[in-house]
């Protein structure tokens, strides 16, 4: 008893979930579960998110929702409430449950066409959810988020560009200083149009750098063959650049900044680089990744840090280079009988 010992588990690569929700007290209303882009461990006010979610199934949303409402009701919620969830392997953790307003209520708004901070309120002061679903002010459908026609992706604005040598790997603590909104028909071209609104817009062509940690060199193969498929330059470290080159990829190797001259960090104040994709390898002090972040925050040069965000800036990348589409408005995307199909 003097000496007690505390065992930790982790979960590593789960899916983040945002659950907004307003409760009467015996019905709870479910605005949108949102799925996060970047792996759970980094801050909801750091990670992109989706609406409807990209990758969970029905069965584990089913799930989610379930455990929203009980909850809900062991809490006795009034209003507004806002629960993270963790999923992975098909199970659903709780991570925690706020009984108040989050930052993600406007997002869910404009996303689900839904007035969120209204209903919220007339629930306060008596209304109940029943009775704004017959006047349709929320949705009759209790699954209306999943079968939006369009994506919405929510995205954070990070404020590097303004604190020189301050590392960019997203953690725990929150960083943030704002949140922008993409809105399209496909998740591509809104994760693009989220991304420009931050003002790090994802390039259409150029040069790419990249150098990841040995946990994720498999699996960047795939997006870097991609983006060398639709005509980006390649740029590794020695250790990365070898594995591109043994799975097809054409790479041009630089040195580490640790190595010598021109390296990466060279390159990047030099203009010479458009993205890079640098996974951390620790949080060890001023190692390589620590001046490649830096530099590419000084430079305004997108910078990406897990690999979730690096499939998903393929995605918009894919879909700059594609059709497009010409930008609408909010009430056009939620034009029809709640927004939905």
């Amino acid at each position: 008893p003097e000496h007690p010992v505390l065992v930790d588990r982790f979960l590593e690569g789960a899916i983040e979930v945002d659950v907004d929700a307003v409760s009467d007290g015996d019905e709870v209303f479910i605005a949108a579960v949102m799925e996060h882009i970047e792996e759970a461990g980094v801050h909801s006010g750091d990670s992109s998110c989706t609406i409807p979610p990209v990758t969970l199934s029905d069965d584990e949303l089913d799930q989610v929702e379930r455990l929203t409402r009980r909850i809900a009701e062991a809490l006795e919620v009034r209003g507004l409430l806002n629960i993270q969830f963790a999923v992975k392997d098909e199970r659903v953790w709780v991570l925690e449950a706020n009984p108040r307003a989050s930052r993600t209520v406007p997002f869910v708004s404009k996303a689900t066409g839904v007035p969120l901070a209204k209903v919220a309120a007339r629930v306060l002061v008596g209304d109940r959810v029943a009775s704004l679903r017959d006047e349709d002010v929320i949705p009759s459908d209790p699954a209306h988020y999943r079968h939006l026609r369009h994506v919405a992706v929510k995205a954070a604005v990070l404020p590097f560009g303004r604190f020189p040598g301050v590392d960019t790997v997203l953690g725990p603590e929150m960083r943030a200083t704002g949140e922008v909104m993409g809105i399209a028909t496909d998740l591509g071209l809104a994760l693009a149009r989220a991304q420009a609104a931050t003002g790090a817009a994802l390039p259409a062509k150029g040069t790419v750098f990249v150098s990841v940690s040995n946990r994720d060199k498999r699996a960047i193969v795939f997006p870097v063959k991609r983006l060398a498929d639709l005509g980006f330059r390649i740029l590794a470290t020695r250790g990365t650049a070898g594995l591109l080159r043994r799975a097809g990829i054409e790479v041009d190797m630089v040195p580490k900044v640790s190595e010598g001259h021109p390296n990466p960090a060279d390159l990047i104040r030099g203009g010479e680089v458009d993205l890079v994709i640098n996974t951390p390898f620790g949080r060890g002090p001023r190692g390589d990744g620590y001046f490649i972040r830096t530099a590419a925050a000084a430079a305004g040069v997108p910078c990406i840090t897990t690999l979730p965000g690096a499939f998903a800036a393929v995605q918009g990348i894919e879909a700059l280079l594609g059709e497009g589409e010409e930008p609408r408005s909010l009430q056009e995307y939620h034009a029809g009988p709640g927004g939905v199909a």
